[in-house]
């Protein structure tokens, strides 16, 4: 199955680096991100630097990505 728009495979997981336009703007997306992970209940490894986030998504029970992972990386894309 293909990756999402934007996302690639690294070490089993899904993973893509946003550029947001500023700490602020980073900070509103991460929040977002929170959001959809808790209605979910399926969490993504998130790392913020500055104005970009990294986000990666994987399935610790399945050692890997999971078609729900990809889901997820699409949903996440829509909230950009």
């Amino acid at each position: 199955m293909a990756e999402p728009d934007g996302w690639s495979e690294v070490d089993d997981a899904l993973e893509r680096t946003f550029e947001l336009a500023s700490f602020k703007h980073a900070l509103d997306f991460v929040n977002r991100v929170g959001e959809l992970a808790e209605r979910e209940d399926h969490h993504p490894g998130i790392a913020i630097d500055y104005k970009q986030v990294t986000l990666r998504w994987w399935t610790h029970t399945a050692g890997g990505i999971t078609d729900r992972d990809r889901e997820l990386a699409e949903k996440t894309n829509a909230l950009t």
